[in-house]
């Protein structure tokens, strides 16, 4: 296992979920919805609250290239320490003319913040693998989101219908699985949506679809949806923003330079079935027409 490195231990944990033992990630996720505070105590009651061992500690953070958790602590520290003495000032303001402190100021931080955190920590090589499985016109594309990601996975279903053939949204309503799910075939790609609160209806049928063949590609949050073991790609954006809901900006950017990638590996086939949409559309009068 090759740990990667970031310029932070947040960042370090976040970028090596995927190399942890299922313990080890639960020790991560926890450490990560209460950074610093929840690895400044004792080691016991970091264990305690993680639900994990102690041995899960030591080996996690000797995982990440400290001999112990003393060791881990102390980097810790001088890392909230030098966070304190000399906080990073935010000069530039989104809107020039409200004070600091007004919320659009403080929510466009917190999601450009997402947004570059998210963006540092994409793979090239897998995105673009996670392209080219979209792109072949031999596998059916499914989508399939939870109470408030569904949005996201209609977005994503109306965009690559225009681009391709094949490609449909899953209802979260369990009656209508068994259907989606039959015609399910090795190769087919389905497309998930999770973030926090998990849902079970994601778990499942993801694990229905892996057991038929199918690979998955999964948009989660930064500690990772429950699904992320069973699919292929995995790519996390970070969702905190200061209100009672996430924020799904990250993902959706990454959700439409996603779709840009597919139209462009496919332009041949979706140039000509765009104008085939548009004659469509002629004949139905679906927009008005510009005067």
């Amino acid at each position: 296992m090759t740990i990667v490195a970031g310029p932070s231990i947040k960042d370090t944990i976040q970028n090596n979920l995927m190399a942890f033992t299922r313990a080890e990630r639960q020790l991560a996720s926890y450490i990560l919805s209460n950074y610093p505070v929840a690895a400044l105590g004792s080691i016991t009651a970091l264990a305690k609250g993680a639900t994990v061992s102690t041995p899960t500690v030591v080996r996690m953070v000797q995982k990440l290239g400290y001999k112990g958790y003393p060791d881990f602590q102390t980097g810790l520290r001088m890392e909230v320490g030098e966070m304190l003495i000399s906080p990073l000032a935010k000069h530039d303001r989104w809107a020039g003319r409200a004070p600091d402190t007004h919320v659009l100021n403080r929510f466009a931080d917190a999601v450009m913040d997402n947004l570059q955190a998210t963006l540092a920590r994409v793979d090239h090589a897998q995105f673009d693998a996670a392209c080219d499985l979209l792109s072949d016109p031999q596998r059916r594309v499914m989508a399939l989101g939870g109470r408030i990601t569904h949005a996201l996975a209609d977005y994503f279903v109306t965009h690559m219908k225009v681009v391709r053939h094949n490609v449909s949204l899953m209802s979260e309503q369990s009656g209508a699985w068994p259907a989606a799910l039959v015609d399910v075939r090795p190769g087919d790609v389905l497309v998930a949506f999770d973030i926090r609160r998990y849902e079970n209806s994601v778990l499942a049928i993801a694990e229905m679809a892996v057991e038929q063949g199918a690979e998955i590609i999964l948009f989660t949050d930064q500690w990772l949806s429950p699904a992320a073991e069973l699919a292929r790609y995995v790519f996390s954006a970070n969702v905190e923003a200061p209100s009672s809901w996430d924020s799904t900006v990250s993902i959706l950017v990454l959700l439409e330079t996603l779709l840009a990638s597919v139209e462009t590996r496919t332009w041949a086939e979706t140039e000509a079935r765009m104008k085939r949409l548009e004659q469509l559309y002629d004949r139905a009068r679906f927009f008005r027409k510009h005067r």
